[in-house]
């Protein structure tokens, strides 16, 4: 099944999440991070709930480390959410979907 979720790293992060003209939510993780993992479903199901109005994606930090330090991201997951290229907000941790859907909408108006 194709997915709407987006797979970024240093060289794809600037085009789509700096020069985007769609609010973006970013997962920062990494393969052996077990809360990660549990996040990574809920993350795929918001991709498809605002497909075409926000960007979803993931990163993996070990794969490409220059993004995550830029932005501080000192542990996984982080979620960052960017509206006009600049970072807005920020949750770090396992959440639950509803706490993500509150750091989303307000990015939609």
């Amino acid at each position: 099944m194709d997915s709407p979720m987006l797979e970024l790293n240093d060289q794809t992060f600037e085009k789509e999440v700096v020069q985007s003209d769609k609010p973006v939510v970013v997962d920062f993780g990494a393969v052996w991070c077990g809360p990660c993992k549990r996040l990574a479903p809920i993350v795929e199901e918001l991709a498809k709930e605002y497909e075409g109005r926000v960007k979803i994606a993931k990163f993996d930090i070990d794969e490409s480390p220059q993004t995550p330090a830029k932005f501080k991201v000192m542990s996984v997951p982080t979620v960052l959410f960017f509206k006009g290229g600049k970072p807005v907000d920020m949750i770090v941790g396992l959440v639950a979907k509803d706490a993500l859907k509150k750091k989303i909408d307000p990015l939609l108006s």
